[in-house]
């Protein structure tokens, strides 16, 4: 799966703990350690690089300072210092608390898997390691990071599926929460679900209803949510879904695990 820049190996990012869960949490791609890296002078090269894999599913960002200063860099390359914003885990720290906690659950609770268990390079990190990356990878004798796969267009093959089938089939949930859309178009339509979250509903009386899924010939309840990016409002989001999801949590969450 390649190198990160700076050279520590892309990894695969799977759940742990991998006992019998009452609900599986499906997302999207795994995570990353991000760091600043900065020239000899302390001005910012790169604001916010991924250098390594995330410790954990959903990580939360702990442990991401002694993480980085474990990264050492070529003389004259400069050096690697925690990110300034809060890049770090906040999708684990919203799936805590945006998700698990109004459901009254845990993660001992849940069993957590990404479509794609790995991180990838989105746009936004090509662009900054063309420009500012690239150009002295050579002078300072920097890994190269070419291999490092960008987010796939295909989320999940047939491969893929059987891995999270798996995975499925040994937390033996009784439901499977899908975060955002991706979920549900590249892995439960397989079984008969819509493709769509705005599919099951996108107003505050029909959203984050559970629905009746059966998978891999085991009946589930299908419990489709937002991407932790709209219900924490990480970047670009959206206002509406973000609001539907808050009213969930007030007026429908407390409810839906007394269903099952």
């Amino acid at each position: 799966m390649g190198l990160f820049p700076f050279g520590r190996p892309v990894r695969k990012v799977c759940q742990k703990e991998r006992t019998r869960k009452k609900v599986f949490v499906l997302g999207v791609y795994a995570s990353a350690v991000h760091a600043r890296w900065v020239n000899d002078k302390d001005e910012i090269i790169i604001r916010a690089v991924a250098v390594d894999s995330e410790p954990e599913m959903f990580w939360r960002g702990d442990g991401a300072e002694k993480i980085i200063k474990e990264i050492e860099l070529p003389p004259g390359a400069g050096c690697l210092l925690p990110p300034l914003e809060k890049l770090n885990g906040p999708s684990g720290l919203a799936l805590d608390s945006e998700f698990l906690e109004p459901l009254s659950l845990t993660r001992k609770d849940v069993w957590l898997c990404d479509l794609v268990p790995y991180s990838c390079r989105n746009p936004a990190q090509d662009r900054a390691l063309s420009n500012k990356y690239k150009p002295l990878e050579q002078l300072f004798s920097l890994p190269d990071y070419s291999q490092w796969k960008e987010v796939p267009k295909v989320l999940a093959d047939d491969d893929r599926i059987c891995e999270i089938l798996d995975e499925f089939r040994s937390a033996s949930p009784e439901i499977i929460i899908t975060l955002g859309d991706q979920p549900l178009k590249w892995f439960t339509k397989r079984f008969g679900s819509k493709s769509r979250l705005a599919d099951y509903g996108k107003d505050m009386t029909t959203y984050g209803q559970l629905h009746p899924l059966m998978v891999d010939g085991k009946e589930v309840k299908l419990l489709p949510l937002v991407h932790p990016r709209q219900a924490a409002r990480l970047g670009s989001h959206s206002k509406k879904w973000f609001e539907i999801h808050e009213h969930w949590i007030k007026h429908t969450a407390p409810s839906i695990m007394r269903q099952v």
